[in-house]
């Protein structure tokens, strides 16, 4: 049972997202990233309030530098498709399971980012997750 709904087109958007996104830091890289879409589309907080639909999470402005390079304009495959299936479905993981932020910087990871809290590194993308006090809702959405 979805956690957000999802058409195909938003599965195979989502699944372009995952690859374009984080290909390189394979099968768990790619869920974090999707974990960290989904907290947004469902947390209804700070830069992401109003955000309801995998699209607009996904083209929101300055939201996902992958969206302006070709790569991400490349068919969907049915391996990404999954993994997008899978977060839509809930599986959340460490350390993207309350983060609405990861990038991936030159070297270490700042301890804040947007003023939040880094949570961890995995390979290559630092995470980071709201306070309570900034995003309730992210904390209760599963």
């Amino acid at each position: 049972m979805s956690v957000v709904k999802a058409t195909s087109a938003d599965i195979n958007l989502l699944a372009r997202l995952l690859r374009a996104e984080a290909e390189g830091e394979g099968i768990k890289g790619m869920l974090l990233v999707g974990n960290v879409g989904i907290n947004r589309v469902r947390a209804n907080c700070s830069d992401f309030k109003g955000i309801r639909t995998i699209r607009e999470m996904i083209f929101q402005p300055h939201a996902f530098e992958a969206v302006t390079h070709g790569y991400f304009y490349q068919g969907a495959r049915e391996k990404e498709k999954r993994l997008a299936r899978r977060v839509i479905n809930g599986e959340r993981f460490w350390p993207a399971r309350f983060s609405l932020w990861y990038f991936r910087p030159p070297g270490d990871c700042p301890p804040q980012w947007y003023n939040q809290p880094f949570v961890a590194r995995y390979k290559l993308h630092c995470f980071y997750e709201p306070t309570a006090e900034t995003c309730q809702n992210v904390y209760n959405t599963f």
